[in-house]
């Protein structure tokens, strides 16, 4: 099993198939690396390298107690692309998994990254604050926790409806709902509640305003757990020269009801990202 040892003591379980330009993905909450296993296999049988790592504190990952925060867990992708030696590498992250790369590559990701793409992400800030009275009531995120921490297996079980919008005519299977809360249990309790108040509190305003790779913002129109309006709308808006996809209809777990879509769309996007880099192309749209 490929593992990484951050500075801090954690262990970061990786995969890392095929070869050629590498593509970086970030998970979102509460799942692991596994969620990516079909854009993985996609592009990697089409010429490309595909790396997911579960975050720390879940998947297969190690569950220290600290490291929660978003500064260190930009820390642990850098250490990942570091230790793999990653050159021209195009992050993906989605929901939770989009505040990481994106804080990443605005802070360290220096001339090591070719492209960003944030699918249904946090970004650039999801619930509230006196400056940020649009984004989702601190409440939502204060009964999350207390149903995690009550009856974490139901909670989670539950909150599939919403996460793949089985209430708004979106269907996957039960095997699909089964390996959600398989993914979701592997994590460490102490992780799922630490990361909630992250994802939920973090401002990545100023973050967002500091990329300047080429980026592709995809999020649903249909979102229940992370707005459009307030999130990937807005997230287009702040980062220079990004393209926005809206998915008509889409939930946030679209990587799964909407799979082939994504997956042509982030090939699509990564091969304009080989032209870009090469010098075949001027500005990114």
């Amino acid at each position: 099993m490929s593992t990484l040892v951050t500075r801090d003591g954690a262990a970061l379980y990786y995969k890392d198939w095929g070869r050629g330009q590498p593509v970086l993905f970030s998970h979102g909450w509460p799942l692991d690396a596994d969620m990516w296993d079909s854009q993985m296999e996609f592009l990697a049988s089409r010429g490309y390298r595909a790396i997911a790592f579960d975050r720390r504190g879940f998947g297969r990952s190690s569950q220290p107690w600290d490291g929660y925060d978003y500064d260190t867990l930009a820390d642990d992708i850098a250490q990942l692309i570091d230790h793999l030696d990653l050159q021209q590498v195009t992050l993906v992250g989605f929901s939770m998994g989009g505040g990481d790369v994106a804080r990443y590559v605005a802070r360290l990701g220096g001339e090591r990254v070719a492209g960003l793409v944030l699918l249904g992400s946090v970004t650039p800030m999801l619930g509230q604050a006196d400056d940020h009275p649009e984004g989702v009531a601190n409440a939502v995120f204060e009964d999350i926790k207390a149903g995690v921490r009550a009856d974490r297996a139901q909670f989670i079980s539950d909150f599939a409806t919403q996460f793949y919008g089985l209430n708004e005519g979106q269907h996957v299977s039960d095997g699909v709902k089964a390996q959600t809360l398989n993914m979701a249990l592997r994590g460490s309790i102490h992780a799922t509640l630490a990361c909630v108040t992250a994802f939920s509190q973090t401002d990545f305003r100023q973050d967002l305003a500091q990329i300047e790779v080429p980026t592709l913002v995809i999020h649903g129109d249909a979102d229940q757990v992370v707005p459009f309006e307030t999130t990937g709308k807005r997230a287009a808006e702040q980062i220079r020269n990004a393209q926005l996809k809206v998915y008509s209809g889409a939930p946030h777990g679209f990587a799964v009801t909407h799979a082939q879509q994504l997956n042509e769309d982030l090939l699509a996007f990564l091969s304009n990202e080989v032209r870009f880099t090469a010098g075949e192309a001027g500005e990114s749209n």
